[in-house]
């Protein structure tokens, strides 16, 4: 069969003379791919393409992208819209990071994400950044973290823009070398100390204010003044006719102070608070009635007169406040040591008192106002009223208020859920447009994340905090900060050298 043997000849392939028909079919289109890689041998290979594009196609560049200048790979590349969920988001874009607040303000540190310096200035975030409502902060953590450092160099730094800066209440004179460093003034409060304040000093009067509305301003102070002080010895709220001989004493004091051009003083009010004929021939129809009723105040009032905080705030001022010096601080560490706040308490809110005639100036600049160990005073509920009237006025006094405790749970002891104590203290908390949370301990996880509304990642990463790092929380934004510290800091704000020493 010659022309099987020719078609054979392209192939050993071949059908047998004596087969089936399916053997034949079979070797048939055996035949058939044979041939038809026979004729494809000498081709070159080419790649596959897509259907309907041309297979001739040829890239224009190598995969590398267009050499030289004009390689185009500034351009712009846009997609089409597309929504997902924030759990889709996270592993779609997993490398992304918080913008920062910006280069303006002071320098704090580090932003451990985003790998960038993190910068923080109260009042210039203030109407630029979308829920900063105020200028106050609270800063907790437990001892050792860092976080006393951390409010050290804030203020310090703050001085370099200009701010003022303002600490009431140091318990443990901490701060006196910072002042004496930065050109400020320190005035120490204890017994056999020279240092004097009267707290019933009257500011000076802004421009603009009237005679007589000024008057009225000073007396309304040293009646809160007077209030505070008997609330925090009495432990509880003052009775009608208690504030009514307040009113009477305080007036009596005054009138007997201008006609012989001398100052009010603590002892002069408690006098006459003890002297129940001087307060009932001033009120006629009360007579032999509110004499009886001022008992409780003339002793609560005597304790600053002749008790332990005798000679400190009962004469008059021997220091005068310089409104032009940057830094002021009230030394408070001889009180307060033997377990007993009260004495602790009274003075700082005497010396609180005494520094609001600086504090109450509209023309005295922007100032940081710095309550440090304020858990010592969350239990004494008319110093957290103080301290409330001081945050509601920072925006108008250009005031920023940091409260410096050790746990977010010390606030829960202001008092009972439902009391004034405790609604002053989560009061103080709510107008904290910033919150700096350093390391706390795994059983104080779940009240700071209640407190502060933190997420299950935050709540986690505080416990882990390492000492100088701390989670930042600014209208919302969080941050994960490294403090950093100058070497010269680090000298000026050790609090463990007497351990190391």
């Amino acid at each position: 069969m010659p022309s099987r043997t020719n078609r054979a000849s392209a192939s050993p392939l071949f059908v047998p003379r004596k087969s089936d028909r399916r053997s034949a079919r079979a070797a048939r289109d055996q035949f058939a791919v044979a041939r038809g890689k026979a004729r494809h041998a000498g081709r070159p290979e080419s790649r596959p393409t897509a259907p309907g594009l041309d297979p001739d196609l040829r890239a224009t560049y190598p995969p590398a992208g267009r050499p030289g200048d004009a390689s185009a790979r500034g351009g712009k590349l846009k997609l089409p819209p597309h929504r997902m969920t924030t759990a889709v988001a996270a592993g779609a874009y997993p490398f992304l990071a918080e913008g920062g607040l910006g280069a303006q303000g002071i320098y704090v540190g580090r932003d451990v994400h985003a790998e960038a310096a993190f910068t923080y200035d109260p009042f210039a975030l203030y109407g630029r950044l979308d829920g900063f409502t105020n200028p106050n902060i609270l800063l907790a953590g437990v001892i050792g973290m860092g976080k006393s450092a951390l409010a050290k160099s804030l203020a310090l730094r703050a001085v370099a823009f200009g701010y003022r800066i303002y600490v009431p209440c140091d318990p443990k004179g901490e701060w006196t070398i910072v002042a004496r460093e930065l050109g400020g003034q320190t005035i120490a409060l204890g017994p056999g100390l020279p240092g004097r304040l009267n707290p019933l000093d009257a500011p000076t009067r802004p421009a603009g204010v009237s005679e007589d509305d000024w008057r009225t301003e000073v007396r309304k102070r040293r009646l809160l003044l007077l209030d505070s002080l008997a609330k925090t010895v009495l432990r509880r709220e003052l009775h009608p006719m208690e504030h009514t001989a307040l009113d009477v004493a305080l007036d009596q004091v005054v009138t007997h102070a201008e006609t012989t051009g001398a100052t009010p003083l603590l002892g002069q009010i408690a006098y006459v608070l003890g002297s129940p004929e001087q307060l009932d021939g001033a009120l006629g129809e009360l007579s032999g009635r509110l004499g009886q009723a001022a008992e409780d105040l003339a002793h609560a009032l005597r304790r600053l007169v002749h008790g332990d905080l005798a000679g400190m705030f009962d004469a008059p001022s021997t220091v005068a406040f310089d409104p032009a010096a940057p830094m002021l601080s009230i030394d408070l560490s001889r009180l307060g040591g033997a377990g007993d706040d009260t004495a602790l308490v009274l003075a700082m809110t005497c010396a609180s008192a005494w520094m609001e005639s600086a504090l109450s100036d509209p023309t005295g600049g922007r100032r940081w106002v710095i309550y440090d160990e304020a858990w010592r005073v969350m239990r004494h509920v008319a110093l957290l009223e103080r301290m409330q009237s001081q945050w509601k006025l920072s925006r108008g006094l250009g005031i920023a208020n940091m409260m410096i405790i050790h746990r977010l749970s010390d606030l829960l002891t202001a008092g009972d859920a439902g009391s004034r104590g405790r609604a002053l203290a989560e009061g103080l908390l709510t107008d904290c447009s910033t919150r700096i949370i350093y390391r706390q301990e795994a059983d104080q996880l779940a009240a700071s994340a209640a407190l502060l509304g933190l997420t299950g990642v935050e709540t986690q990463a505080v416990s882990a905090l390492t000492k100088g790092r701390g989670l930042w929380k600014v209208a919302g934004r969080s941050f994960i900060t490294q403090h950093l510290l100058h070497p010269r800091e680090l000298e000026l704000f050790d609090t463990d050298v007497r351990m190391t020493a």
